[in-house]
């Protein structure tokens, strides 16, 4: 092997190197494009130096040690050395930066990466993780039940309160504000806070039931900030970020002003780069990121909903987020002291996909209803009890023994949607 090479299938990484997985595409071919994304990405560049000492590269210098042709693909393992311990900025800025501007590659897509105890030791992770969402709420053994207020804006502060309060009473767990709902001229923030806690606790009372409402406080870094003390301060138990508008840089920061409080994720905007599948970066990445940077709860997919993503693709995900590791590791992950992240299924879902959904990822979810709630034909109240309905059919095998009149609002909901 050249005392400069990039390449050696034969090698066998170190427990603390981190693997990133590339799909390529280039005229150059894939060993070639390979090389140079591992230069690139690393202590390379695209000419020879001589300021590259041979003790420096035999230090930090990435190995290719898997290429394969036929899926156009290949896995370089790169020193802990080259990375700063606790900065997803830096990460990304070597894996997925400038080697996505190269002339030399016409399509790139990072795939995935399998990151080293060390490496994911350096980060907080989840505050609460899946247990402690689970603790805060007192639910265990099914999925928790969720939806978001529709409209996405327009309700008045006021109103939107409302609307959270009548399905909270009949049977949703959690309320969150939409993506694009944040401070608005006809819904201010802390109006909203204000107005959702106050029937908060009196849904609460009544039902004798804990419930949960996600504030979104996506902002510039200073406000959103403050908008997480502001809903500590009121009695809230969490909050939303739109983490790729926001930054996982942010999340971090977020993360560690450790108010105790559930950090939901929405991904909102991933599908820029992550639905081309030869170019980008995968939603796997961006959810195991995600989990390191401490997010709580995370949308992942549906299968079956209006959100792209293939089945395999979303139980791959969802078990990188509550697993040391998914499906088809080069090395096996091993978390550490990170606690899981709870997966979300959120985006076209009604009463009358869930039983065929839980069969696909399980129970540890929650289950977001947006349209699909709020669309029944008989009201918000009615879609409420239709949810619930659907997701006690799918998981208590004594459910069907009920009287049928029982389940009228879920098929109601059954008949309208599959129009």
């Amino acid at each position: 092997m050249h005392k400069k090479s990039f390449v050696n299938l034969k090698y066998k990484p170190y427990k603390d190197d981190i693997i990133a997985t590339y799909r390529i595409e280039s005229k150059l071919g894939l060993k070639k494009a390979a090389i140079e994304v591992a230069k690139e990405s690393s202590i390379g560049t695209w000419t020879t130096l001589s300021t590259l000492e041979q003790k420096t590269f035999d230090k930090l210098a990435p190995q290719i040690f898997y290429i394969n042709h036929k899926n156009k693909t290949v896995k370089i393992a790169y020193p802990i050395e080259n990375f700063e311990l606790g900065s997803i900025p830096q990460l990304l800025s070597a894996l997925a930066g400038n080697v996505f501007s190269m002339r030399c590659v016409s399509k790139l897509r990072l795939e995935d990466l399998s990151l080293s105890t060390k490496y994911i030791n350096s980060f907080q992770g989840p505050k609460l993780g899946i247990n402690g969402v689970r603790r805060l709420i007192g639910i265990q053994n099914r999925p928790l039940i969720g939806s978001i207020i529709k409209p996405k804006v327009g309700l008045s502060a006021k109103q939107h309160a409302r609307l959270a309060y009548n399905i909270w009473t009949n049977g949703i767990d959690v309320v969150k504000d939409d993506e694009n709902l944040t401070s608005m001229i006809f819904n201010k923030f802390e109006n909203r806070v204000k107005e959702v806690m106050k029937l908060k606790k009196k849904a609460e009372k009544e039902t004798g039931c804990k419930k949960i409402h996600v504030f979104n406080i996506t902002a510039p870094m200073d406000i959103m900030l403050h908008r997480a003390k502001l809903v500590k301060k009121y009695g809230g138990k969490c909050v939303m970020v739109d983490l790729v508008s926001v930054g996982l840089d942010n999340v971090q920061v977020l993360r560690k002003l450790d108010l105790g409080m559930i950090i939901h994720g929405h991904r909102a905007g991933h599908s820029m780069f992550s639905r081309d599948p030869h170019h980008g970066m995968t939603m796997l990445v961006l959810a195991k990121l995600a989990r390191l940077a401490g997010i709580d709860q995370l949308h992942t997919g549906t299968v079956v909903g209006k959100m792209d993503g293939t089945k395999e693709e979303v139980i791959n995900i969802n078990l990188s987020l509550k697993e040391d590791a998914g499906i088809n590791r080069v090395l096996r992950e091993d978390w550490g002291k990170i606690k899981p992240t709870l997966a979300v299924a959120s985006g076209g879902l009604h009463p009358g996909l869930i039983e065929k959904m839980i069969k696909i990822l399980g129970e540890d979810l929650i289950i977001n209803f947006g349209g699909g709630l709020h669309g029944h034909p008989n009201g918000s109240v009615a879609g409420a009890r239709a949810c619930w309905q659907a997701v006690e059919l799918a998981i208590d095998k004594d459910a069907k023994e009920r009287p049928k009149e029982y389940f009228q609002d879920y098929r109601d909901a059954v008949k309208y949607w599959k129009k």
